[in-house]
């Protein structure tokens, strides 16, 4: 149901239940409030057990809480879900195909489709990766694309995270958590299962081992350690895969090769799994002040002595200032036009697009071009005039570290808040693994819920909560 231009997830144009969301429905209407009180208290209880946190910086509570969890699942219908992963699988390997351009031929710089100086001038491209070969010409095996929803048939990408992508722990343990409290719900309903990610990335990440690596590549989960904010999800998905996790201090490089120490000697390392920043993976080619990589990490890499997931240099691609040029990307490696629309952009950089926001500012979401997690971020209708004129002051003293967006109607669904069941929006971020055999995708996601009335910042980092995102199997 549409009200004040915001699509409801749960109900159609007329107010009737959308068919996806039929049982959802019926199990709301026979559950009390006592009852769903309780479950989230159990929920709690479990998220605590299993030791899911995550940092909110300016907390005043502290820097680390448990993550809020819906009760509620959020539901996609089988037909819905193959056309997001028809979009997902073209913008991620038109993001491949730019990526290998640009640190090798770059014919898209050539063919005049974006500016040099857009690419070789930016902070994230890396030319220590000019002329590197990438086993399978594979440099994101794991992206999260955040989608946003704003009608039945209408999805957009509202950003693509392709260095570090965080999440799938919080996607896999919600499920977990799910089946443990309502049984019953999955008995009733065909969802398609998420269980298997783990092995699904194991297997794509082992098919970029270098040539010369044993039958079993060796994978290791390369962590900046516990007090890094998804340190949980390292830890959590090393373990479902059987493989080691690691920091820095963990691994040494000696005859063009990456060791790790254990208790039995040194064992060869053939795939990395980083969830490192660029500027630290190693002290000798990056940044000598961070030394939490492996000093001559990025020698051994450039000659094919091992692999490294997400490459090095990814961030050029998902970049807030390389988004709006992402439709053309598509256009220019594939010949097709985008599955998935962009959300329309100004680039502060533009002084027509320039003047337009600092006019409109009070009306548009204003973002920095290389922020995450909710941060370096305005959302104009919901600012203070003083935030106004903060960004204003921002964007012209620095007009290409920011982009700005209309504010988007994103959808909402069902959630459990103190007043009872009310509608919240949300966003979702699937996982899309690529190896050399192709891509695959989990059936389902990060839902990401604002539990604010009204706001439509969904992060975690900043405040919001997940819910188990179900994709109806037909």
């Amino acid at each position: 149901m549409t009200v004040n231009g915001i699509f409801d997830e749960m109900y159609g144009k007329d107010g009737s239940v959308r068919q996806p969301y039929d049982h959802i429905a019926q199990w709301l209407g026979a559950t009390s409030g006592d009852v769903f009180a309780n479950k989230r208290e159990q929920a709690d209880l479990l998220f605590q057990r299993i030791g899911i946190t995550f940092a909110v910086y300016g907390s005043a509570a502290g820097t680390e809480r448990l993550i809020p969890f819906d009760l509620i699942p959020r539901v996609i219908a089988a037909r819905e879900w193959e056309q997001l992963q028809r979009g997902l699988f073209q913008r991620v390997q038109a993001l491949q195909m730019f990526l290998a351009d640009i640190y090798h031929d770059q014919n898209i710089i050539k063919a005049g489709i974006i500016p040099a100086s857009h690419i070789l001038r930016n902070d994230l491209y890396r030319p220590e990766m000019k002329g590197l070969n990438v086993p399978g010409n594979v440099y994101v095996n794991i992206a999260g694309i955040d989608v946003v929803r704003v009608s039945e048939g209408e999805f957009y990408v509202l950003e693509d995270n392709l260095r570090t992508p965080s999440g799938v722990s919080y996607m896999l343990e919600d499920r977990a958590v799910m089946m443990r409290l309502f049984p019953k719900l999955f008995s009733e309903n065909r969802v398609a299962p998420v269980d298997h990610y783990p092995a699904e990335l194991l297997r794509q990440l082992r098919s970029v081992a270098p040539e010369a690596a044993a039958h079993s590549p060796t994978v290791a989960v390369l962590t900046p350690g516990p007090y890094n904010s998804a340190y949980f999800e390292h830890a959590f998905l090393a373990e479902e895969m059987g493989v080691e996790l690691v920091e820095g201090q963990d691994l040494f490089v000696r005859d063009d090769a990456v060791w790790m120490r254990t208790t039995h000697g040194p064992r060869r390392v053939d795939v990395i799994y980083r969830r490192l920043d660029d500027d630290c993976m190693d002290p000798l080619a990056f940044n000598p002040d961070c030394l939490l990589g492996v000093p001559g990490l990025m020698s051994v890499y450039r000659n094919g002595g091992v692999s490294l997931a997400n490459a090095i240099g990814t961030g050029v691609a998902d970049d807030k200032s390389t988004y709006p040029y992402v439709p053309d990307i598509i256009r220019f490696y594939l010949d097709e036009e985008p599955l998935i629309g962009n959300v329309p952009t100004f680039r502060c950089s533009r002084p027509d697009d320039r003047a337009y926001v600092l006019d409109n500012i009070a009306e548009l979401v204003v973002k920095e071009t290389q922020g995450s997690g909710g941060y370096g971020m305005m959302v104009g209708p919901k600012a203070t005039k003083a935030e106004h004129e903060k960004f204003k002051a921002l964007v012209k003293a620095n007009p290409d570290g920011y982009i700005a967006q209309p504010t988007l109607a994103l959808s909402t669904c069902p959630t459990f808040v103190e007043e009872g069941v009310a509608p919240r929006h949300v966003d979702l971020r699937p996982f899309v693994l690529t190896g050399r055999d192709g891509m695959a995708l989990v059936p389902g996601g990060l839902t990401r819920v604002a539990l604010t009335d009204g706001s439509l910042v969904v992060n975690s980092s900043q405040g919001g909560g997940t819910k188990d995102t179900w994709v109806l199997e037909e």
